[in-house]
């Protein structure tokens, strides 16, 4: 296995003639949110164009900062893999002269982040109702574990939202114990409906001229995310359980061992499964009753599984890898994170991009943001911020009066 991730492609900033403009350039984000399901979000909107001022905490920062390792040579991974394309300005909320300066801030933004706890900002005159007086064009974006109604005093911890949710209940082994996954997916899910969100908002602001406030909780980005089986339970009664790699409706839709180990096989229907069964020269099988369609296979699980095994025993994973795909068969081998980026990296998908410090040296790479554009899009590569590291020219503009826009600040020189 590779211990080296993939390089990243050559990504020099598109040629001003080329590159499209970013659909959020002019846009002002005041992020006062932290950790992972607010950055998260915001990140994205920088990604996209937006400027985003990040507020921390004097001295500590983030909390993100502090958890390591892994450390980079400049901080923790965790805190850098969403906070690129940031400025970062301390103010000390508690401290009335800064407390100013964030109220500037937000007369300034055309969007605002935060997860404090529900209410957390109303007595600093930060919450909605008081900015939205004096800005009404603001987009507040409120994000809580558990909503601000019954469940606004229960701290909300992605592990936490995964057990109360339901999702920790269909995720391990049939017979061991239920496990979170792999990452904090569920604030992640919250992100990306915190950005939708954002996004609807800012386009219904351009009907309405007003902005709004937008609130999502990760319980409900958790139920939200649970399609087929929430609605196995609400439509046909059916209690989800966990069932390891196995999938409830599908049959083979899961993990099967090989000489060497496991290769996920996705039969999503009867042509898929008859493809399998010809490359595993046991065509017949398509044939037996207890096999033929989808609804059989998926009765009759506990016969199928132990005869594919049986038969991808004769070859590695690798090998029955490539022979299925190109028999239109999804397959894979379980990779590590450097594999699959190299695998990526392989199909032209280019999944890094490297991040520039203030001086415009590279300051590592990340894994870059999904969408690709047609035409491409101006690029953003700025390194995630030291604390504190655009405080004094963001205060600098925040105590000139007026709200005049000022040029996008960029570390990289990247425009």
């Amino acid at each position: 296995m590779s211990t080296t991730p993939p390089e990243a492609a050559a990504s020099d900033a598109p040629a001003p003639d080329t590159a499209a403009q970013r659909p959020l350039d002019g846009v002002l984000v005041a992020d006062f949110s932290r950790v992972l399901a607010g950055p998260l979000c915001t990140m994205t909107l920088a990604d996209l164009g937006a400027r985003v001022i990040k507020v921390e905490r004097p001295g500590t920062g983030d909390d993100t900062r502090s958890w390591g390792p892994p450390w980079s040579p400049t901080g923790a991974t965790y805190f850098e893999s969403v906070n690129r394309n940031k400025e970062s300005v301390c103010l000390d909320l508690s401290d009335p002269h800064d407390q100013a300066l964030a109220h500037e801030l937000c007369l300034r933004a055309d969007v605002l982040v935060q997860n404090f706890k529900p209410g957390g900002l109303d007595g600093l005159g930060l919450g909605y109702a008081a900015l939205a007086a004096e800005n009404p064009k603001l987009i507040y974006a409120s994000i809580s574990g558990f909503g601000a109604v019954g469940g606004r005093d229960i701290p909300g911890y992605d592990f936490i939202v995964q057990a109360l949710g339901g999702l920790m209940s269909i995720t391990g082994d049939a017979n061991g114990p239920p496990y979170k996954a792999g990452v904090a997916l569920v604030d992640v899910l919250t992100a990306k409906d915190a950005t939708i969100s954002v996004l609807a908002a800012l386009r219904a602001r351009e009907h309405s001229g007003r902005g709004s406030h937008v609130q999502v909780n990760l319980l409900s980005s958790l139920q939200g995310a649970l399609v087929n089986q929430g609605q196995a339970y609400l439509g046909a009664g059916a209690e989800p359980t966990r069932m390891g790699n196995a999938h409830p409706s599908i049959v083979p839709y899961q993990l099967l061992e090989c000489a060497d180990g496991p290769l996920a096989v996705a039969c999503g229907n009867d042509g898929q499964f008859l493809r399998l069964v010809h490359e595993l020269g046991a065509a017949d099988l398509a044939q037996d009753e207890r096999f033929a369609t989808n609804s059989a296979r998926v009765a009759h699980r506990g016969e199928l599984v132990p005869l594919l095994e049986g038969l991808l025993a004769a070859a590695p994973g690798h090998q029955w890898q490539d022979r299925l795909t190109r028999a239109g068969v999804p397959a894979g081998r379980v990779a590590g994170v450097d594999e699959g980026l190299a695998y990526a990296q392989t199909l032209g998908l280019e999944p890094l991009v490297e991040v520039l410090d203030a001086s415009g040296e590279s300051a590592g790479r990340q894994i870059r943001h999904p969408a690709v554009w047609d035409p491409p899009l101006a690029s953003r590569r700025d390194a995630p911020p030291a604390l504190g590291e655009h405080t004094e020219q963001v205060v600098a503009w925040l105590s000139t009066s007026g709200a005049g826009a000022t040029p996008q600040a960029s570390s990289s020189g990247v425009p």
